[in-house]
């Protein structure tokens, strides 16, 4: 699903948990202003529900109007609501000028999500702010590059996450990063 279509899914979502809670028979109804075909793609993804033909006679009878149809949120429905709130906000495209664009292949990605879980048991500390920029770093078109913007102490730290998974059996990581970078990270001697 493209971004565009996820957005407006959720934006979906957020009319028909507001128009919900509203309603004193707990459905959102065919004429609350909540497009059906939008409806339709939702419960395909099993995020909402409608209401089948009994459930649909007894709101028409409570209405005094026919409803050809109804739906209300299903906990997967809810369940995408809350965990979409809860992700960070993206912060602004270049926080500012100590911060340095870098881009990383999911493979480096995956090492320094490894290294930044084990921030708190590494004997070397990692940069200050540096879990916050993995767990904010935004994937460009789905599977390319992760992007983060990072400064010259955070970077110096991936390359000794990445040198960490280097000397635990694959440089592939950490020689791509010191070209991409000029930044290397070598063993105290």
């Amino acid at each position: 699903m493209g971004a565009v279509k996820q957005v407006a899914a959720l934006e979906l979502l957020c009319v028909l948990e507001e128009r919900q809670e509203t309603a004193e028979h707990g459905w959102v109804l065919d004429l609350d202003g909540v497009p059906r075909e939008g409806v339709l793609k939702a419960a395909a993804s099993g995020l909402v529900e409608l209401a089948e033909r009994d459930e649909r006679a007894e709101l028409s009878a409570r209405v005094g109007r026919p409803v050809r149809w109804a739906t209300r949120l299903t906990g997967q429905g809810r369940d995408l609501l809350l965990y979409a709130r809860s992700q960070p906000a993206a912060g602004p495209a270049a926080p500012g000028p100590e911060y340095r664009l870098v881009e990383l292949m999911p493979s480096q990605m995956d090492v320094l999500r490894v290294v930044t879980g084990l921030a708190d048991r590494l004997q070397v500390s990692l940069a200050p702010g540096l879990e916050e920029r993995v767990r904010v770093a935004a994937q460009d078109r789905g599977s390319g590059p992760w992007r983060l913007h990072l400064t010259e102490e955070q970077m110096a730290s991936v390359a000794y996450g990445l040198w960490l998974h280097k000397m635990a059996g694959s440089a592939a990581e950490a020689n791509r990063f010191s070209r991409d970078h000029g930044i290397a990270h070598t063993s105290a001697t």
